[in-house]
């Protein structure tokens, strides 16, 4: 299986302390309606913010392993 996604933003995982750019831009996302989630790529340490398929299958075309960014320890 193929996973592809569409990545709508990328932001640096070493942001101000207190500040959760990746998490505010989602929610802002979810509040229009858009299925996205925020994602961990560990091989360029930055945080995506992804849109998932509205068939619930995920469609990702980024490389290497991606980890909800919960999984970096930054979840709240």
């Amino acid at each position: 299986m193929v996973r592809v996604r569409t990545v709508l933003e990328r932001f640096p995982a070493g942001g101000p302390r207190g500040s959760w750019p990746a998490e505010e831009f989602a929610h802002a996302r979810r509040q229009e309606g858009m299925p996205v989630e925020v994602v961990m790529d560990l091989a360029t340490d930055t945080f995506l913010v992804i849109l998932r398929s509205a068939d619930g299958v995920d469609r990702t075309s980024e490389r290497g392993p991606l980890r909800p960014a919960w999984a970096r320890g930054r979840g709240r």
